[in-house]
């Protein structure tokens, strides 16, 4: 379980609790501080706080302004960061070659071109794909943050 600090800001009827997080860097940690263009991405970008809907199957009493510990399975975020960042991409690369044998067998006089386009149907098929497992998942607990207890 990954667990992050955050702020009770709102409470729902249905079993649910709005947090907000402050979006931490592990910038500054590390040797190559000076020169990791990550520090100063995020030095330019500040810090941001996040807002998200939380699950709380154990009813535990909180009000607004607690301080509370939300965390979310491993497997539900590695498998949706997975799918989210790797499908694409993955769709974008089988249509791209597809492509290009396609344009090989056909003798196309500009060979890349159907690679091209290709390739960036593939990847809107690959976003279409994500859009539908999104809203599949919205709803089942195992990929939503749940508060874990008061901190």
């Amino acid at each position: 379980m990954i667990e992050e600090h955050a702020q009770v800001i709102a409470l729902d009827e249905h079993d649910s609790v709005w947090v907000e997080t402050q979006r931490r860097s592990a910038c500054g940690q590390c040797a190559a501080n000076k020169g990791c263009g990550t520090a100063t991405l995020s030095k330019v970008l500040g810090n941001k706080r996040s807002r998200v809907r939380t699950l709380n199957p154990r009813a535990t009493p909180v009000m607004v302004g607690d301080e509370v510990v939300i965390g979310i399975n491993e497997q539900a975020l590695v498998r949706g960061s997975l799918v989210l960042y790797m499908l694409p991409l993955l769709f974008l690369f089988v249509f791209a070659f597809l492509g290009e044998l396609l344009s090989a067998q056909l003798l196309v006089t500009n060979p890349d071109i159907l690679p091209i386009v290709l390739g960036f149907l593939g990847l809107l098929l690959g976003f279409v794909w994500v859009r539908g497992f999104t809203r599949r998942i919205a709803n089942d607990p195992r990929y939503q943050p749940v508060l874990l207890r008061r901190a």
